[in-house]
């Protein structure tokens, strides 16, 4: 019988079982996959904890995987048993060893792309193309201030911005972080705690400011992030490491030079088959042209995953972590 890990409450990482599961046969529509790889991403946290509430308890954890198609379900079309194929699922339950996936979901995997790889790419590869390509078109010459860049996100923002000609300034939380976050395309690091963030961007950028602050921490940094912009740019906050963003007024917007401001998810910029297929060429695109490295930190097995979401919640962890189930 196929494992998975499931929650029974909401809570710490405590509340994380492996269990045997019954997995039913796809249907019609979707295809069964035998996970080889799974991404660890903070919205499973929020999965977990209860910031971002499941429907049904027991509830599943995880978002990304890669593995091998086993069954297909009725009506599918453009695949077959045996090939390899990744997702990112708007519903949790990739913390297993198989799982039925809507074909509509499921992207093959490139030659030459390891399934870990394709893991790490569906949810995190996709999130920086949207926020570098169409969130806000990134341009040469721009300059852009990436919170978390040592992360499994960041990396990928940073190491595409440079491909672009983008000035990119990252913020870490250690020495360490910041020679790996140099190492990933950042031309300037800032250590949280040693130098003030919102005035040191505004030097480096002449006085003016970033043109885009991508913003994956959420309430700690937000006004941070506000004041390192300048005028008319974009605040993007794309996740809640720290919490989510208390209630403001906008004329906090209006005070700081008629910033915008906005709040996007994966899944509007995947909402169709069409909106999936395009993003991930960029992304399989970028992998192509080495203009992106997926960086895999840590690895654990299924029977670890806890300690994956203890490392990943108190910040030990650089690039991606992934889950290995078998």
């Amino acid at each position: 019988m196929p494992r998975a890990i499931r929650i029974h409450e909401t809570g710490g990482p405590e509340v994380m079982r492996l269990e045997d599961v019954e997995v039913a046969s796809p249907a019609a529509g979707e295809v069964q996959v035998q996970h080889t790889a799974i991404g660890v991403n903070f919205i499973d946290v929020y999965d977990r904890n209860g910031l971002y509430p499941q429907k049904t308890m027991p509830g599943g954890l995880g978002r990304e995987a890669a593995g091998v198609v086993s069954a297909l379900g009725k009506k599918v079309r453009g695949f077959r048993l045996g090939d390899r194929v990744a997702y990112v699922a708007d519903s949790p339950g990739s913390y297993g060893e198989l799982r039925n996936v809507p074909a509509a979901r499921l992207v093959k995997i490139p030659a030459g792309v390891g399934d870990a790889q394709a893991a790490v790419l569906m949810l995190k590869g996709i999130t920086a193309c949207y926020l570098l390509r169409h969130t806000y078109r990134v341009r040469r010459g721009d300059f852009v201030l990436v919170h978390a860049a040592a992360g499994g996100v960041g990396t990928l923002l940073a190491q595409w911005g440079r491909a672009l000609g983008a000035v990119v300034i990252g913020v870490v939380g250690s020495e360490d972080k910041a020679k790996l976050a140099k190492k990933n395309g950042c031309r300037h690091v800032l250590i949280r705690g040693r130098q003030p963030i919102a005035e040191t961007v505004k030097k480096l950028s002449k006085g003016a400011g970033a043109h885009v602050v991508y913003d994956g921490v959420g309430k700690d940094t937000f006004f941070e992030s506000l004041d390192s912009l300048r005028r008319r740019g974009m605040m993007v906050s794309y996740g809640n490491a720290s919490g989510p963003v208390a209630p403001f007024s906008t004329a906090e917007l209006v005070k700081r030079g008629s910033l915008f401001l906005t709040r996007p998810t994966l899944y509007d910029y995947t909402a169709t088959r069409a909106d999936l297929e395009s993003v991930m060429r960029e992304v399989f695109g970028a992998l192509k042209k080495k203009w992106i490295a997926v960086r895999i930190g840590r690895t654990y097995g299924l029977a670890d995953a806890a300690q994956a979401h203890r490392d990943l919640e108190a910040r030990k962890t650089t690039g991606a972590s992934v889950i290995l189930p078998a």
